[in-house]
């Protein structure tokens, strides 16, 4: 059985988790794993009272991520789904954990104007729904804040700009590459795509 890790790459405020939706309705038996939930998690059950204290708990968000996904891949599950801002600083661990474990990496990238971007990115941050802990230099599980814009550590569009461009979102690249530009949310059919992995996934080969 052939076995793959699908990450979807890009800029944050690319749509990664919407596809994730749209793959799992084809692919529902997939694995998700991502970085993010891994924050959310040690922050409520950690939390941080200084940037400094966030900085050491995403290490422990790294580790625990990769730990995890060895985990699975010891495990053989035929498709996991990751979604992040992959870079080059995560690149090299999840070569290696697909050389060690026999997985086919398929990378979709998704990538957009910065300015569209910017635009989703200064909206969602305002959000409800966004972990506060994304948005503090300080935070414990009972923390609220009502106002998302008097949050003390959102990113402003200089600092942004600069990740994007220093991190090279747009350029990530591990194994099969597809790229798919979301600028227009309304012009974007993640049909052909996804019907693609579906096929891969199901091969007579796989059995």
């Amino acid at each position: 059985m052939k076995k793959y890790l699908i990450l979807l790459a890009g800029s944050p405020a690319t749509g990664k988790s919407y596809l994730i939706q749209k793959i799992r309705e084809q692919i529902p038996d997939l694995f998700l794993i991502t970085p993010d939930e891994g924050k959310e998690l040690f922050a409520d059950s950690i939390g941080f009272d200084t940037l400094a204290e966030k900085a050491q708990l995403e290490k422990k968000v790294w580790h625990f991520y990769y730990v995890v996904l060895a985990l699975y891949m010891e495990a053989g599950k035929q498709v996991i789904v990751s979604e992040y801002p992959f870079s080059d600083k995560q690149k090299e661990t999840l070569a290696n954990l697909a050389d060690t474990y026999a997985y086919e990496v398929i990378t979709i990238r998704l990538v957009a104007d910065f300015e569209v971007l910017w635009q989703r990115r200064a909206r969602r941050d305002l959000e409800p729904d966004r972990h506060l802990s994304h948005l503090m230099s300080h935070y414990h599980f009972s923390d609220r804040l009502e106002d998302r814009s008097q949050a003390d550590n959102l990113i402003t569009k200089e600092n942004f700009k600069q990740i994007t461009q220093t991190r090279k979102y747009d350029q990530f690249q591990l194994g099969e590459l597809h790229e798919v530009d979301v600028t227009d949310y309304e012009k974007v059919d993640y049909t052909s795509l996804i019907d693609y992995l579906k096929k891969k996934v199901q091969s007579k080969k796989n059995k």
